[in-house]
């Protein structure tokens, strides 16, 4: 029934998560907003949005680990298998903005986190807590980036707007509306699923939400960017990368802290450290060797460095 439960729970969410994409997309193209806008804003809404339904619904269901996990492994999963294996497929071409500034405000998200999550360290504390005030405080780098990129889209053009589905207003209100109740109760289900199996198999919350839910959740940006590659547009990965870790810590988190404090007491500073290194390991690759390209060889050594960090995991359970 757990199973069944974490199943429907993660098909309500990708389907919730598509038909609110969807949606809203047709809403903004019919206001005549410039779909590089769109693409900053709803799409990158969209494919974070099964993040944002499992923690905050993990934080209201007092499941902290889940919520704060969720992010941590979709971030490692965003930064090691997905751009990872979309070099596999093809190299990845990235551009001198996206190095210099995106790349650098990914890693930065990632320091954030690691110093939101360590009172215990820092304040002597007696137990790791992302405060309501840490999570007001990831909001705001959230506004800070909105800026950035609605600064940037302004020297974008709107060649992407042919490809957005045209709807009446009442079928696109329909969407969102259904797509924000499959995410509700999508992320209610898939939390308690995770949690169920979690405790019969005595394995902890965290564990479960770095891997299995983290994988789960993750999914639509796999998609996306594996898609891209193929269609010759590898590109697109790491934006699609970047933009949904940016997403994850400042947005997600923000929200799911902000909601209710989350006590971390199943993610460890190896879990946070591996996210920084991650950041910093794309942003190497991209730098050195091959000029702003990450090969299928550096691809392969992500895909390698993921697949160690979860048998490390495995290993340690």
């Amino acid at each position: 029934m757990d199973i069944l439960m974490l199943i429907g729970g993660l098909i309500l969410i990708l389907v919730g998560a598509n038909g609110l994409t969807d949606g809203a997309s047709s809403v903004a193209k019919r206001f005549n907003i410039p779909s590089i806008v769109i693409g900053l804003t709803i799409v990158s809404f969209g494919t974070s949005a099964p993040e944002l339904a499992v923690s905050v619904s993990g934080a209201i269901n007092g499941n902290a680990d889940i919520a704060i996990g969720n992010v941590v492994g979709s971030n490692l999963f965003n930064t090691l298998m997905i751009v990872g294996c979309t070099a596999l497929v093809t190299p990845i071409v990235i551009t001198r903005n996206t190095l210099r500034k995106e790349i650098p405000l990914c890693i930065l998200s990632s320091i954030v986190l690691l110093i939101c999550a360590n009172d215990v360290i820092i304040n002597k504390a007696a137990i790791n807590v992302i405060s309501r005030t840490d999570g007001l405080l990831l909001l705001c780098f959230f506004a800070i980036f909105m800026g950035y990129t609605f600064a940037i889209s302004k020297n974008g053009d709107d060649e992407g707007a042919d490809k957005i589905k045209d709807m009446p207003i009442w079928k696109s209100t329909i969407y969102i509306i259904v797509g924000l109740a499959a995410l509700v109760y999508g992320g209610e289900w898939f939390v308690k699923g995770a949690s169920n199996i979690a405790r019969n198999l005595g394995v902890s919350e965290a564990i479960i939400g770095l891997t299995l839910v983290a994988g789960g959740t993750s999914l639509p940006e796999l998609a996306t960017s594996i898609v891209a590659a193929i269609k010759k547009n590898p590109e697109l990965a790491i934006g699609n990368a970047i933009g949904s870790n940016l997403f994850n810590i400042f947005f997600v988190l923000g929200c799911s802290a902000s909601i209710t404090p989350l006590k971390a007491v199943g993610i460890t500073n190896f879990d946070l450290v591996s996210l920084v290194v991650a950041g910093i390991l794309v942003w190497f690759f991209g730098l050195f060797f091959a000029k702003r390209t990450i090969t299928r060889i550096e691809g392969a050594i992500l895909v390698m460095c993921y697949v160690g960090y979860i048998t490390y995991l495995i290993w340690n359970i």
